[in-house]
This record gives C-alpha cells, sequence and structure tokens, in this order.
C-alpha cells in the first residue's frame, strides 16, 4: 500500500486530486491513546485548519512577506509539506523526490488541501510500519544519514508544529479573526468523539 501511495504522490502538482487523505470530522472513531497515533492525526488536521484560513484570504494576503519563518504563509506551509514528504522518503526507503518548495511553483490553499491529507497519510503510513527503534537510511546533499525511526517521526510533528506557529502570528498581524484552531487540546475538544466534553 505504502507503495503505491509512493507513486501517486510522486505525481503531486497543483490541481492534485486526494483520494487516500484522511479528513476526521466531529464523532469520527480514531485512535487517541497511543501518542505517536495522536500527534500523525492531530498534525494532518491542524495543516488542515491552517491551510483552510488561508482558503479565505486574497493571493496577495498569502504570498504577503513577513520577517520570520519561511518569508509567507504559502511559503511555510509548502516547506511543512515538502519536510513532510522527503522524510516521508526516508522512512519508506525510496529515492528522495524533488522538493515541492524548491522548484518554484506557486500553490493555492486549496491546491495544498488535498496534498495535505495525502502526504500526511502516507507519512502516517510509512511511520507506523517498522518499528521505532529500527534505524532509516537516506542520502542527502551527498551526504548518508542514518537516524531512529521514532526520532525522525518526533522530528517531523515538531518541525510542522513550529511553522504553524509561525503561521498564526502572520495570521494574526494580517488580521484574521478568530485564528484556526491548532492545538492537540482543540483537536481532541473539536474532533475526538472520546473527549470529554
Amino acid at each position: 500500500m505504502a507503495g503505491e501511495q509512493s507513486k501517486n504522490l510522486a505525481s503531486a502538482k497543483p490541481g492534485h486530486t486526494c483520494e487516500t487523505g484522511l479528513h476526521y470530522e466531529k464523532g469520527a472513531a480514531m485512535p487517541t491513546t497511543n501518542p505517536v497515533e495522536v500527534m500523525l492525526q492531530h498534525n494532518q488536521w491542524a495543516n488542515r485548519q491552517m491551510l483552510k484560513a488561508c482558503a479565505k484570504l486574497t493571493s496577495e494576503q498569502f504570498r504577503q512577506r513577513f520577517e520570520m519563518g519561511c518569508g509567507s504563509l504559502h511559503d511555510n506551509l509548502v516547506h511543512v509539506l515538502s519536510s513532510t514528504r522527503a522524510w516521508g522518503d526516508m522512512l519508506a526507503g525510496i529515492e528522495p523526490r524533488p522538493r515541492m518548495d524548491q522548484d518554484g511553483s506557486q500553490w493555492t490553499a486549496n491546491e495544498l488541501l488535498p496534498i495535505n491529507d495525502e502526504l500526511c497519510t502516507l507519512f502516517a503510513t510509512v511511520a507506523l510500519a517498522h518499528p521505532f527503534s529500527e534505524i532509516a537510511t537516506s542520502t542527502r546533499g551527498g551526504k548518508k544519514y542514518s537516524l531512529p525511526r521514532g526520532g525522525v517521526i518526533s522530528h517531523v510533528m515538531t518541525h510542522a508544529m513550529h511553522h504553524r506557529a509561525q503561521c498564526l502570528n502572520m495570521l494574526r498581524q494580517i488580521g484574521v479573526d478568530p485564528l484556526p484552531p491548532s492545538s492537540v487540546v482543540e483537536w481532541m475538544l473539536k474532533v475526538d468523539s472520546s473527549a470529554t466534553k
């Protein structure tokens, strides 16, 4: 299954339609006791919240320059997704594909929504496919890296949260109110059917 999804992701372009993304709605049955599964599901949901908020902005606002992060909401979010794909390739044991954030492509938030779902679904699949103690290996910039799978998963989750915090700051400066929900607690209360309301 992961191999098939990897092939599908290789052709991701602006306007790409996702058929494998997970869309969690309030009341959906979902695991909540395993911290890694919580992080993986929350990450996909939180990315969606940022992208849905950005879909309401003008193109100029989505690309407005800021002195933080990658420089704009567009660049931050594309970077998050590009990094998720790159680390997912490492966990899947496949050749790293060209990064989405280095080819100059311009995307709309609506185009990124299905790509987010597909990339996060693939990442979750490969993240949970092997023990966290196993070593994943990849070559970047001519240098070989060998890292524990659990550490890679933790990095991808915290890296995305770091850039989402920057996105919240950018949205605040643009004047978006209310800001999109993004915390794990908000995910539990809004999405997780087993959370106490």
